[in-house]
This record gives structure tokens, sequence and C-alpha cells, in this order.
């Protein structure tokens, strides 16, 4: 019965990784094509949002798990400064690899896709911002790690293949370069999580460091 009921916890753990790492590198933002670019892009959101709730679902009703199992935890209000100094170390590294890195390895980002998104309403970039830290974090980091160690009891392991998907989901809309941006992101933001293990913080790392690029003035 052991066995079986261990069988069973694998086979959930690997239909979660399906839906979190799976789901996550689909080609979510070539979805609603015919509503031109601004619908296209408001259907991407839509999309991440949608496969956020479902994982939470299943978590909580397939696999019987508290939300605190994939890091959904109380923080102490102190550190909310670990969360900050960790958004601003990034901040930090991607001015240097936009400045240095790049001009060095005559690279350069995707000002196609960076300028399109400028261009949307502020009200957008700050749900594009948001999305992108709660969604994220919870699927590439919450789940993907805290499930792939259970399964493979492997931490170094778990925070390598959730860290690889993590950055080659970055591919599809931004190109070749800016995988140097989304593996040292992630890098910090992995570490964070193996840190503190707790999703709220590295939710606000993650909000600070893509707001300083999405948000602030150009």
């Amino acid at each position: 019965m052991q066995a079986t009921g261990s069988n069973a916890r694998r086979v959930q753990i690997l239909i979660g990784l399906m839906l979190s790492l799976g789901g996550a590198n689909l080609p979510i933002g070539t979805w609603g094509e015919k509503l031109g670019i601004f619908g296209r892009l408001l259907s991407h959101e839509v999309l991440w949002w949608v496969l956020v709730v479902i994982l939470l679902i299943y978590v909580l009703i397939v696999e019987r798990q508290p939300l605190s199992s994939i890091g959904f935890r109380r923080f102490r209000i102190w550190e909310i400064a670990i969360a900050i100094v960790a958004g601003i170390v990034m901040v930090i590294g991607i001015v240097v690899i936009y400045g240095v890195v790049f001009p060095k390895l005559h690279l350069q980002m995707n000002t196609g896709v960076m300028n399109t998104l400028l261009a949307t309403p502020f009200w957008y970039r700050f749900m594009l911002v948001t999305r992108a830290a709660v969604a994220e974090e919870t699927l590439f980091r919450g789940y993907a790690i805290e499930r792939i160690e259970e399964l493979t009891s492997s931490r170094a392991l778990a925070a390598l293949v959730s860290w690889a998907l993590f950055t080659i989901a970055h591919l599809s809309s931004w190109g070749f370069a800016q995988l140097i941006v989304a593996g040292f992101g992630g890098v910090v933001l992995t570490i964070l999580y193996l840190w503190r293990r707790n999703l709220w913080i590295n939710m606000i790392a993650h909000w600070i460091a893509d707001a300083a690029g999405f948000l602030l003035p150009h």
C-alpha cells in the first residue's frame, strides 16, 4: 500500500510539473492573434493568471496540500528589506549586463518587444509586472523547486531545472540576448527562494526588478 501511495504521489507531482513548467513554456503569447497587438498582449496576461489559478486549485484539491507547501508562507516584516535588497541587486546587475556585457559581446536587446510594451498604457504595464512576479514565482520557483526536490530528493537538481526552464521561457518573446538577463535574474531569485522558502519575498523582489524596466520613465 505504501508503494502504491508513493507511486500515486509521483504521478501527482509529474502532472503538476506539466502544468507549471510545461504550461509556462507554451507559446501563450501567440494566442489571441485576431484581436490585434493589444488584444494579443491582454489575452497573454489573462492566460497566465488562469494557469496560476488552475495550479493553485490542483495543489489544494488534487494534491490535498496547503499552499504553504509551495512557498505561500507567512513572513516577518523585516524580511521585506531582504526582498528590496534582492530587487535592487537585480536592477544593478541588469544595468551592468545592458551597459557592459551586451556591448562586449556585441549583443542587443530586442528593442521591438520593449518598445511595444512601453507603448502600452501604464495600467497594462503595471498588470504585466505584477503578473510576472506572481505567476513566474509561483510556477517556476514555488511549485517547481518544492516538487522537484520532493520527487528527486535533490535541492540542487530542483534549483537547476527550475532555473533553466525559467530562463528558456524568455527565449520565445525576447530572443537569445535576453537569456543572459533572465538567467542572471533567475539565479538571484532561485538563491533567494532556497534561502527564505517564501514566495511573497520572491514576488516583491521580482516586482521591483521588472518595475524598474517597465514602469519608471525612460
